[in-house]
This record gives structure tokens, C-alpha cells and sequence, in this order.
């Protein structure tokens, strides 16, 4: 049986041993990420918390929804056990109707199919094997990816590992940062604990690269969970797209990493040059689904699809 919980109701303990012991854990639905991203989230719970789906959620005009956090990309089921279609169906299916619209990603072993109560459209992930010695690896790097390589070298760049994210956020929100209307202020200093809270685990490493004048040109945040490395979060300088940095900082993060059962996630793009990036490494698409169900009355129906537009159109940006 499915049970809704609101937040205070969770069991953070068994919360957290469940996914620890999921076939299909990640890091983001641990209850220490999910507080940081979305303070308040409530649950779905089956049995004895012998499967989960974490539902944050927010409130305007008085209407309540379900939405995809920032820096979260993938939620859904998850269970010790393997999760088919029915599972999936049957936890969509449960989710309040108080809620009147959900916008919401569901993990790549979350197969379903679209009904008449909800829709899912395919979203692409790029994955890394690293279990191959490293250069096996780099033998399936594109040949821009190997220019880029050469352009570090030559310019200079060397990679190391830090212990604070400041830079990283420093620069993302300096350059790329400012097209993103909906990345403010709270967001950035949320990510900021975000990234602290993972070093404190031992869950997140950061790796930037610097010029030889000693300067910061880029900077990669990556969290650990379940045999599974995601690239959480990057940025750079202006001077990165001239010296290849950031492909010297993922093919460091790969050498690293190579011969361990570990695959690197770069957390997929809608954006075809990002796209391109991740795949000039050898890395591979995988599918997950974003989840839609929109309960509003017939007439407050398009005011749904207009917030779907805007938060990809800002996404996107």
C-alpha cells in the first residue's frame, strides 16, 4: 500500500536506508540533498518504506504542484528492488490530488507509458563507463575533444582539486549565470551549502583549472552516490573556451577514476553543443522521462503549458 506523507510525518532514517540499499540510488534523494534543494518535501512511501518517491513542492496563488528542483535532475521511484512499469504507474497514480499540476523528472530505471492521467516525454542523460583502464577510455574521445586536450597543453592549464566551490559558482554566475532569469541569489548561496554539505559527507570533490599565471578559468563540481559520479554543476571564464579547460578537467576526473566501477553521469543537455561535448568523450545517451499531470480546471489548462515553455525556454537559456 502507497501512503502519502507530508514532511513531518518522514522517517529520515528509514528514509535514507532505503536509498542507500536501492537498486537505483542516486545522490539526489537523499534527505540531506532533498532539504537543501527543496525544504519541505513530502513523500510517497510503500510498506515500510520498501519503496519511496520524494515530491517537492511549492505554493502559488494558493495553488499547490509538484516541480523539479535546481541541481536535481532525476527523482522518481526508487526501491531496493527492481521497479517495472506497474510500480511506476501505481506511484504516479497516488500522487494527491492537491496537487493540481506536476512537472517532474523520473529516473532513468522508471519506465512508463503515457495514459489519460498523465503524459512522459523522453529526456537524454550522456553516461561514461570509467571501469576501463584510461586509455581504453580516451581512445573513444572525439577529435575535437583531443584538440581541445592539446590546446590545454599547450596553454598551460593544470587541474587540481579543491576544497571549496566559490570560484566555480563565482564564475557560472559572472558569465553564463546572468542569461538565467530564474538563478538568483537564494539559489546560488542554496547551491553553495549544497556543495559544502556533500564535501562534509565525502559525497562531492571540485575540480578547477587554472591558468599558468595561477588563474581560475574553470571549475566542475561532481557528487558521488551508488557506483555513480554526477557532474552536478560547472563553470567557467571566457578564457576556458581558448584553452580547453574544462575538457583537461574531465579528462583528469576520467584518469582519476579509470579501472574503478564507476560511471561518470554529466547529467545530459537539451542543449546540442553541450550534447556534443559530453559525447566527445565516448559517452553514451541514456533516457529518462519527465512526468506531466496537469489537474487544473479545463480553462486553466494553458496557463500549465505556459510555465512548461518558460521553465524550458529558462533552462535552456
Amino acid at each position: 500500500m502507497i501512503k502519502y506523507l507530508p514532511h513531518n510525518e518522514i522517517d529520515f532514517e528509514k528514509w535514507d536506508q532505503c536509498i542507500e540499499n536501492c537498486l537505483n540510488g542516486i545522490i539526489y534523494p537523499y534527505s540531506f540533498y532533498l532539504d537543501q534543494v527543496a525544504p519541505g518535501w513530502d513523500a510517497l512511501i510503500s510498506g515500510d518504506y520498501e519503496a519511496v518517491m520524494p515530491l517537492p513542492h511549492r505554493k502559488k496563488a494558493g495553488i499547490s504542484y509538484v516541480y523539479q528542483p535546481f541541481f536535481v535532475q532525476q527523482l522518481g521511484v526508487f526501491s531496493p528492488q527492481p521497479v517495472n512499469k506497474e510500480m511506476v504507474n501505481e506511484f504516479i497514480m497516488s500522487i494527491p490530488g492537491k496537487f493540481r499540476f506536476v512537472n517532474y523528472n523520473l529516473n532513468t530505471y522508471n519506465k512508463v507509458d503515457s495514459s489519460d492521467d498523465f503524459l512522459v516525454s523522453e529526456r537524454p542523460t550522456y553516461e561514461l563507463d570509467l571501469i576501463s583502464p584510461y586509455e581504453d577510455i580516451r581512445k573513444k574521445y572525439s577529435e575535437n575533444t583531443i584538440r581541445n586536450l592539446k590546446k590545454a597543453e599547450k596553454s598551460g592549464v593544470f587541474v587540481t582539486r579543491s576544497s571549496a566551490p566559490d570560484e566555480v559558482i563565482h564564475a557560472f554566475r559572472t558569465y553564463r549565470g546572468k542569461k538565467i532569469k530564474n538563478l538568483d541569489t537564494p539559489e546560488y548561496l542554496m547551491l553553495k551549502h549544497l556543495i559544502y554539505s556533500g564535501i562534509h559527507r565525502g559525497n562531492a570533490l571540485v575540480y578547477n583549472a587554472y591558468t599558468v599565471q595561477n588563474s581560475f578559468c574553470a571549475g566542475v563540481v561532481f557528487f558521488h552516490s551508488h557506483k555513480k559520479s554526477i557532474l552536478i554543476f560547472s563553470g567557467s571564464t571566457p578564457e576556458a573556451r581558448k584553452n580547453g579547460a574544462m575538457t583537461a578537467i574531465i579528462d583528469q576526473y576520467v584518469k582519476d577514476y579509470a579501472e574503478k566501477n564507476i560511471t561518470l553521469d554529466f547529467e545530459g543537455s537539451m542543449d546540442k553543443n553541450l550534447a556534443r561535448f559530453y559525447r566527445g568523450f565516448g559517452s553514451k545517451e541514456c533516457l529518462y522521462f519527465q512526468l506531466t499531470i496537469n489537474n487544473f480546471p479545463l480553462i486553466l489548462k494553458p496557463l500549465a503549458k505556459w510555465y512548461l515553455w518558460y521553465r524550458e525556454k529558462s533552462n535552456r537559456s
